[in-house]
């Protein structure tokens, strides 16, 4: 708790505050890359407290709602199976597919579906069910794909046949570079994910620095993490100098986590993936490698994917890149609740919608 405590002082921010003030020169907008800071800058209430000229826009940060609607088709579709288990994150649970329809619907018509606090769970669940198959839904980004390499790893290790990984894995660098060649997003710097940037490392921005002449800037996620963050891309854009700089040191390191970065590269490999909001992204995506097709779920389920049309009304995709803001979606706070969500957004624990509805509304 001493590295989140002394993050959290409140004497420490009204410091910050006037350092970050003192060092806007000129309006400028940051986008947030990382679900987790959306929801810590709106539960800590920094946006009010934001001189002004600074303009926060959260993008496709959030796993779980960048998801397609297929993969959320073919998981509902899976979840109907004879003699199959769905092991999950619990965020997913209550994602629509283009039916309306989640998993918790399919759960209360009977579907085996258990919610699991790590991929490791698995191999239990794998051992109590010998003959059911156990399907975990790979939903993340670089920072939870490493637990799920070694899940994949330890199952072949005991020999375990009944459990495969539906793999919908998204790597961060990609969609960035997709988002920053649209003219229409107009943005001054990045707030960098923290998380994943304790695996990828501080240096993969660097391409964003010296191709766009971007502003990085990897930050932590308590309110001081954050200002200190702002502070440096304030700094870097009244003096025009685009560079990534690493700004959680305590747990970011410029070259990353080489032990789980090999760990990745062995069991998965770089694939297409379709992005909500975004489409197909080229190499965005992880499956499985053909050694380990064994327990690569759409392989071994033969599993085909159809077009899905978002629901109706939901402006989840430009939500995601950073084009809208939730109160501009026609069912925000309206059709689409916490309670009743229409989209991901307003969903998963790390959603821009939901971040709005529960602190901003």
């Amino acid at each position: 708790m001493k590295y989140l405590d002394e993050y959290r002082d409140q004497a420490l921010a009204e410091p910050l505050l006037k350092e970050l003030r003192k060092s806007v020169t000129k309006p400028f907008r940051v986008m947030e890359v990382c679900g987790t800071h959306t929801m810590s800058i709106f539960r800590s209430g920094l946006r009010t407290l934001l001189p002004e000229g600074i303009e926060l826009i959260s993008g496709p940060g959030c796993p779980v709602c960048v998801t397609s609607a297929s993969h959320i088709d073919a998981i509902l579709a899976m979840a109907e199976l004879d003699n199959t288990r769905i092991a999950l994150f619990g965020d997913l649970f209550r994602v629509p597919g283009s039916s309306g329809l989640s998993l918790a619907n399919a759960s209360a018509e009977g579907a085996k579906i258990d919610i699991v606090y790590s991929p490791m769970d698995c191999i239990g669940l794998a051992q109590k069910h010998p003959d059911e198959l156990i399907v975990f839904l790979g939903v993340g980004f670089e920072t939870t794909t490493p637990g799920i390499a070694a899940t994949i790893l330890a199952a072949k290790n005991s020999d375990i046949d009944n459990f495969v990984v539906f793999s919908t894995h998204k790597v961060m660098p990609p969609p960035l570079l997709a988002l920053l060649d649209d003219p229409d997003l107009k943005i001054d710097g990045l707030l960098c994910p923290g998380h994943v940037s304790t695996i990828i490392g501080a240096g993969a921005y660097q391409p964003l620095a010296d191709k766009y002449g971007l502003a990085c800037v990897v930050g932590g996620f308590e309110p001081a993490d954050i200002l200190q963050a702002l502070i440096l891309l304030a700094r870097q854009i009244a003096s025009g100098e685009a560079k990534v700089e690493n700004a959680y040191t305590r747990a970011v390191r410029w070259e990353g986590n080489s032990r789980a970065q090999t760990m990745v590269a062995n069991i998965f490999e770089p694939v297409d993936m379709e992005w909500r909001g975004l489409g197909v992204i080229p190499a965005s995506g992880l499956g499985t490698r053909e050694e380990y097709c064994h327990f690569d779920a759409e392989k071994r389920l033969h599993i085909e994917f159809s077009s899905a049309e978002e629901p109706k009304g939901c402006r989840c995709g430009e939500i995601l890149k950073g084009k809208e803001n939730p109160p501009q979606c026609p069912l925000f706070g309206k059709r689409c609740t916490t309670a009743t969500p229409i989209g991901p957004c307003m969903v998963s624990s790390e959603g821009t919608c939901a971040a709005f509805y529960k602190y901003a509304s």
